[in-house]
């Protein structure tokens, strides 16, 4: 076997990022797994499995230290960089916070790795650089004007990204996630996504609040894949595939009343549900066009929409029910 590289995972706290570590842990190819997190959007208990592998290792503290970034990117041959601040929302609320974190972060990042001679930086990005373009399906090459602080920060670190390769020769590759959903998504943060707020409200048996009319769609895209697209961007051997970004995604669009009914047959059950008015900064429809990770990635995806739904539906109805045991 060839020698085992060290890889680091900013954000590796979080939804994502813990999910990267679970299946990295178990990797033969890799013998350290290093988390920087300082738990701002993501949650102690998500790697607390983790810490007596002797694989892993857990820094708190925030990309937007950038002392910290050189620290813990000693030894790195490879980094999976998930750290940001997600939410439209949180982002129209704060834009400075957004910037500091998304772009100023990313920044740090990308220059610790370079000091560090890391062989490469895998980037998690976002559909919502796609921002005003009414393009369907989504093509990497063709982008709209952003309509959110947060896809502002999103495409400047994508800017920053190319600029660090065409500049100084770091060799990385951007992944625009299309809206992961998953085990370990947190449905009671404040700036919760759609699909876990609306699988406990089933569980639970509570009314729903969509905004809008319910026919904005969305590629849902389950976290299986994310962690596929990663494991291939760390991984390929394909010169070509380097320094350019890829729709991360099924290419399939499900709307959110689609969604009510699909969670409907999965619970057995039907809640109310409300409209209200549309989110400010919030693209109607996205439909990732997948073609270039399949071709240079050799992406495909394994787990379509309702089977992802009713897995992570069952996971949460399993999360609730241990909650109640223990009474929380």
């Amino acid at each position: 076997m060839s020698k085992q590289i060290s890889l680091l995972i900013t954000g590796g706290a979080g939804f994502v990022g813990s999910n990267l570590v679970e299946h990295f842990l178990d990797d033969d190819r890799i013998g350290l797994v290093r988390v920087i997190d300082d738990l701002s959007n993501g949650y102690y208990e998500n790697v607390e499995e983790f810490l007596d592998h002797p694989k892993f290792e857990f820094v708190e503290g925030s990309i937007t230290d950038y002392q910290l970034c050189e620290k813990v990117m000693k030894g790195i041959d490879k980094v999976s960089h998930q750290a940001a601040l997600g939410s439209v929302p949180r982002s129209i609320e704060n834009p400075m916070n957004t910037n500091e974190v998304n772009v100023g972060g990313t920044v740090n990042i990308l220059h610790a790795a370079l000091k560090a001679d890391v062989e490469r930086v895998v980037c998690a990005f976002s559909s919502s650089t796609y921002g005003d373009s009414k393009e369907l399906p989504k093509v990497e090459a063709n982008i709209g004007k952003p309509l959110s602080p947060y896809a502002v920060s999103k495409v400047t670190a994508e800017q920053y990204a190319d600029v660090f390769g065409k500049t100084y020769g770091l060799n990385w590759i951007g992944l625009r996630y299309f809206n992961i959903y998953g085990p370990r998504q947190n449905p009671d943060n404040p700036y919760a996504a759609v699909i876990p707020i609306f699988c406990k409200a089933f569980i639970e048996g509570k009314g729903i609040t969509i905004n809008g009319d319910g026919e904005t769609s969305r590629d849902f895209t389950y976290v299986a894949n994310a962690i596929q697209a990663n494991d291939r961007a760390l991984f390929t051997t394909n010169k070509h595939a380097l320094n350019q970004v890829y729709n991360t995604a099924c290419g399939d669009q499900v709307t959110l009343n689609e969604m009510v009914q699909m969670l409907s047959e999965i619970s057995g059950n039907e809640v109310p549900v409300h409209y209200g008015p549309e989110r400010p900064g919030d693209v109607k429809h996205s439909r990732a066009d997948i073609s270039k990770i399949e071709y240079l990635l050799e992406y495909k995806p394994e787990v379509r929409f309702k089977e992802g739904l009713e897995k992570v539906y069952r996971w949460y109805e399993e999360e609730i029910k241990k909650a109640e045991e223990a009474g929380l």
